[in-house]
């Protein structure tokens, strides 16, 4: 009996399936946002718990993401937009990475905060982490459809956060200077909306390399310019 020979998949069925494995990662990265922000707010132990101890998922699909990329441009040696692709889709990995272990210092700032009393309702850190899981997820898909517009679209969202950003901190110093004993848990306040403002800024990079490997542009230092 002949030996079957085993059939090796077709290039762009291997980036299709590197595709899908991003957008679980995605996934599981802004689940992870969600549950430290909504243990946050709900001042709730077990979600806390579970981002805290819940990493292991994302560190192997980022090590198997890595090896699928490097696979495929040790075997098929891409050229122009495929080419592009891959090399952003090592750089979208490090960044989802990224996501899950800002969700993490989230979660570490839930633990603190949730020894003292609350500071104030917690009304524009749920709206900063909603504005950043939607950029993450259109970010996402954006790569995966090859969208630009979409990725603009991402690129624009970003000054919201920004702008939360600043008023978050302006009215917990408020709150500092009026009542010294809520220094220490508006700061932890104040760490949780800049940890949500950089998995915005990570939505953007991946946002960036949608242009790059759509456009071959790079508009990272110019994204307001990018003329889509």
């Amino acid at each position: 009996m002949e030996p079957v020979e085993r059939v090796v998949p077709h290039f762009q069925e291997q980036l299709e399936q590197l595709k899908a494995r991003l957008l679980e990662m995605g996934g599981l990265a802004e689940e992870e946002v969600r549950l430290a922000t909504k243990g946050l707010v709900d001042r709730d132990h077990a979600l806390i718990a579970r981002v805290l101890s819940g990493d292991d998922p994302l560190n192997a699909l980022h090590m198997e993401i890595d090896h699928r990329c490097f696979t495929l441009l040790a075997l098929h040696q891409p050229m122009a937009a495929d080419l592009r692709a891959i090399v952003a889709a090592v750089k979208i990995n490090t960044d989802l990475e990224r996501v899950g272990d800002l969700a993490v210092n989230i979660a570490e700032a839930a633990v603190r905060y949730a020894t003292h009393p609350p500071v104030k309702k917690l009304i524009d850190i749920p709206r900063m982490a909603s504005i950043a899981q939607s950029m993450l997820r259109d970010a996402l898909d954006a790569f995966v459809r090859s969208d630009m517009a979409l990725a603009q679209r991402v690129l624009d969202e970003d000054d919201k956060l920004d702008d939360l950003k600043t008023q978050i901190f302006r009215e917990l110093l408020t709150y500092m200077l009026q009542d010294p004993s809520t220094i220490e848990p508006a700061l932890d306040l104040v760490l949780v909306s800049r940890h949500l403002e950089r998995i915005g800024d990570h939505a953007t990079n991946i946002a960036e390399d949608v242009i790059f490997i759509v456009s071959a542009r790079d508009v990272r230092h110019h994204a307001a310019d990018a003329g889509l």
